[in-house]
């Protein structure tokens, strides 16, 4: 099961209000520098520009071209040594729904490779040497040393 932390809301919905949640100048900041690194052909500034968010990138972490990270909560994402992001990758660290947003960290163990078009959803924690096939939607922590993919999330070796 995933790890998230519930907030209540008494607005109409949770999304509606998301300036109350974070501060709006960070959020524009996040995204501005998280859309920034999306297309940046260099790996090594495409870490550098994604850290000033809080995300933690290990050393030898290569991100593919037009990867996306949560944009209110980046500093809840955190991604081990030597990993590989696939292309248009997805990881969430937030879920505004109607009455509520729920936060949870991302943890990506060292050595993991996630493939192209994948989503991580927010509270899910990877170990280490896992890999995650193409278009595969991480709903639930990743063993190490497994191998998984598909919607629904399933254990392929």
């Amino acid at each position: 099961m995933r790890n998230l932390k519930i907030h209540k809301t008494t607005t109409p919905n949770s999304l509606s209000k998301w300036y109350k949640i974070k501060n709006p100048l960070k959020v524009i900041l996040n995204f501005i520098t998280i859309y920034t690194a999306r297309y940046c052909p260099s790996l090594a500034l495409k870490r550098a520009l994604l850290r000033t968010t809080g995300m933690k990138i290990g050393k030898n972490t290569s991100i593919g071209l037009s990867a996306t990270f949560d944009i209110f909560f980046p500093e809840l994402i955190e991604i081990g040594e030597n990993c590989i992001i696939g292309y248009n990758a997805t990881i969430l660290a937030h879920e505004f729904l109607i009455s509520e947003y729920r936060t949870g960290k991302v943890k990506i163990g060292s050595n993991v490779m996630i493939g192209a078009n994948t989503t991580i959803l927010a509270g899910t924690t990877i170990g280490d040497n896992a890999q995650i096939s193409a278009m595969t939607l991480v709903n639930k922590d990743i063993k190490k040393n497994e191998l998984v993919g598909g919607i629904p999330l399933r254990q392929l070796k």
